[in-house]
């Protein structure tokens, strides 16, 4: 690996730096929650003006409590599919992969722009059993070098909500069809979510567009043949918002009492 990376990205990639920058501030507190050390190191290789995310230690819990809660969700599916494939969508500069420690016998697939694969390859090093795919999770291609022989999990934290609902769902028929079963994961934003989307300072400074919103996961059993729901949740209602100090869990109480604040953003997922 190289001792110092330059980094120059617009849109949507650039807003993978703001939540891989979270997660760095969140290790260097003494109650931090995702315990992200990988973050840490590479946030110190990476030159860039961090102050351009938007990101603080006292809001970085927006990010690090979705981000241990997917941990959760993924160890849970490994614990029971030790032979799985794991597609992880969008990853941007996530370490999951490292964090989470999937065991000998997954194919770990990390799969981002190319930009930010290029990235990841200077940032992270080899490892039995994973793989940096360099596509758009759009583009159909990417897919066919994937074994569909093993149940998959299909993670896409920070993804839909970047993509239209066209390719959304195309993305999401494609991975139920390719294998024999899984497990399909990711956060979204309702609707209201997608319309208010000017207030997202991240989004906004990295000049980058909201299109798929979901208000409900009957949405997705629809569109989706094959899927059945597992969970679905408000980041209010799950136990690493409970971790979160006490100015956030009054913000998240107020939240929570107004339907379209509470569901704004939202975890799902289902099973096939």
């Amino acid at each position: 690996m190289t001792d110092h990376v330059e980094v120059d990205l617009s849109g949507a990639p650039q807003t993978m730096l703001a939540t891989f920058y979270a997660k760095a501030l969140d290790a260097d507190l003494p109650n931090s929650i995702l315990h992200d050390r990988w973050a840490k190191q590479i946030v110190d290789r990476i030159d860039y003006d961090w102050s351009r995310t938007t990101i603080t230690a006292a809001n970085s819990p927006a990010v690090t409590t979705r981000s241990a809660h997917f941990d959760r969700w993924t160890r849970q599916f490994l614990t029971a599919n030790p032979h799985a494939v794991v597609l992880h969508l969008g990853c941007g500069l996530d370490s999951r992969f490292f964090r989470v420690g999937p065991g000998p016998d997954v194919l770990w697939y990390d799969i981002d722009y190319p930009e930010v694969a290029a990235l990841r390859e200077q940032l992270y090093p080899a490892a039995d059993g994973y793989r940096v795919v360099s596509a758009s999770v759009t583009d159909p291609g990417w897919l066919a070098d994937i074994p569909r022989d093993r149940p998959v999990l299909m993670l896409g934290e920070g993804l839909t909500m970047y993509l239209t609902e066209a390719d959304g769902v195309a993305l999401l028929r494609r991975i139920v069809a390719h294998f024999p079963s899984g497990e399909l994961q990711f956060d979204a934003f309702s609707r209201f979510g997608i319309r208010t989307q000017w207030s997202n300072a991240v989004v906004r400074r990295s000049g980058a567009t909201l299109y798929w919103g979901i208000n409900r996961p009957d949405e997705i059993v629809a569109a989706v043949p094959g899927v059945r729901l597992l969970a679905w949740q408000s980041p209010f209602e799950t136990d690493s918002f409970g971790q979160v100090s006490w100015a956030f869990r009054v913000l998240g109480r107020a939240m929570s009492g107004v339907r379209a604040t509470k569901y704004m953003a939202q975890y799902h997922r289902y099973a096939f």
